[in-house]
């Protein structure tokens, strides 16, 4: 009891303790903990990991002169802020709902603004509901178009015969119809990239066998649901557990491969209802589709290879569409795209496709680092993205899934380790460069 006593004595000394760090907010005392919470959980909905948003949080405390009197926690959907000399926490959850590019853009300036001094701690409310505010369903006509040159985008740039360029521009098109039709129902949102991955297969397929094409790459399928295969989350997973963020890193990779189960078994159900025969020997990295070729003609050709870097433009576009970007971060975007397409198309010859994805991700994520100096309004964060994207090799790990070949998982492994180590080194040179903090 004398315990019991003395818990009870300590909890009711706490409670009735003045709280350490706090804002005044409108007249009203704030904590600080909440309002890095609530900064915390806009950034977990604009994307980053676990990692980045802590080490973004502590920039921002330190820069506010609260130095390590707040310890900070990050979970994939919450954000707990500790006093350090009394226990007392905050926790805030993440509303769970996917910002745009554009509004990213807006919660990475925000965290500029706060490390550099130019935004107080008191604003972060206000900003982060101004951010919040922007969000709504994806419009249709941009969602649908994006999928439909995203799609195509990539048969090109990973040289499918023209006859699967045609259908991928017209099945991703049909499987963002089928996606903008199913984010309706929260209980549909887990069997989306089966569906999708299903119906992609299953009209390739019908397609295939009526024309009697019998080559089919494995990008005429993986194409139009490249947007659901969770390549950036599985990479995100590899980068939090090797900064130790054990819980969350097991919790992303677990999330990933189920995904990319789901998506696995609707390949393998379209393929078994027509007959379709994918060759995996068809998958390859973005340095390697040179090589990639035909003899055939007519429709059965490969585009020629100077059509890739045009086929990397409609990519960065269809993707900056589907993701609502603006027209400077699709500017932003077409630029580091072109520029990780060259950066792996030139390296690959010397150094291996794998070496040569993780040296683009350093040097672009340095690259980025640079233009968000020169161009705050344009952060790293969210320039980087869509380059990620590119060198990310997901859709050939959907392919070693699909058809149980280890021999093929080992490539898109490997490849993974390689951006992840590519990107943390990357991440360790901009420190070098001081950051200009946005005006407004």
């Amino acid at each position: 009891m004398v315990g019991i006593g003395s818990a009870l004595t300590n909890l009711r000394d706490a409670l009735r303790r003045p709280e350490a760090h706090v804002e005044v907010i409108d007249g009203e005392t704030v904590p600080v903990g909440m309002l890095l919470g609530t900064l915390g959980a806009l950034l977990l909905d604009a994307g980053s990991s676990v990692t980045d948003v802590r080490s973004a949080l502590e920039k921002t405390r330190d820069a506010a002169g609260v130095g390590d009197g707040l310890a900070i926690g990050v979970l994939p959907a919450l954000v707990i802020v500790s006093e350090t000399a009394t226990g007392a926490a905050t926790i805030v959850n993440a509303e769970g709902i996917e910002l745009s590019f554009r509004q990213s853009a807006r919660a990475n300036r925000l965290v500029l603004g706060l490390e550099r001094g130019a935004i107080a701690l008191a604003e972060i409310p206000a900003r982060a509901r101004s951010i919040r505010q922007g969000t709504r369903p994806p419009a249709p006509l941009p969602w649908v178009l994006g999928n439909a040159l995203t799609s195509a985008g990539l048969a090109v740039v990973f040289r499918c015969p023209w006859w699967a360029v045609l259908l991928a521009l017209v099945v991703g098109a049909l499987v963002g119809v089928i996606g903008l039709l199913l984010r309706r129902f929260r209980e549909a949102v887990a069997v989306v990239p089966f569906l999708a991955a299903f119906c992609s297969t299953a009209v390739v397929g019908l397609v295939a066998a009526g024309t009697g094409f019998d080559h089919v790459p494995l990008y005429a399928v993986c194409a139009p649901v490249a947007v659901f295969v969770p390549g950036a989350l599985i990479t995100n997973a590899l980068l939090e557990l090797t900064a130790a963020d054990i819980v969350t890193g097991s919790a992303r990779l677990m999330q990933g491969l189920i995904m990319l189960g789901f998506m696995a078994a609707g390949i393998a159900a379209g393929s078994t209802v027509t007959g379709l025969r994918i060759d995996p020997t068809s998958a390859a990295l973005v340095g390697e589709v040179a090589g990639i070729g035909t003899d055939r003609p007519g429709w059965e050709a490969v585009p020629a290879l100077w059509a890739s870097w045009l086929a990397v433009v409609v990519l960065a576009t269809g993707i900056s569409l589907v993701f609502g970007s603006g027209c400077r971060l699709t500017a932003a975007s077409v630029l580091v795209m072109l520029t990780a397409y060259a950066v792996v198309s030139w390296l690959t010859p010397f150094s291996g496709s794998v070496v040569a994805t993780g040296l683009a991700a350093a040097l672009l994520f340095v690259g980025t680092r640079v233009l968000e100096r020169i161009v705050p309004v344009i952060p790293a964060t969210v320039s980087f993205r869509p380059a990620f994207l590119l060198l990310v090799p997901g859709t050939v790990g959907l392919v070693a899934v699909a058809t149980f070949d280890a021999a093929a998982l080992a490539t898109p492994l490997a490849t993974f380790v390689s951006l992840c180590v590519g990107t943390k080194i990357g991440g360790l040179l901009p420190g070098l460069f001081a950051r200009n903090a946005p005006s407004h």
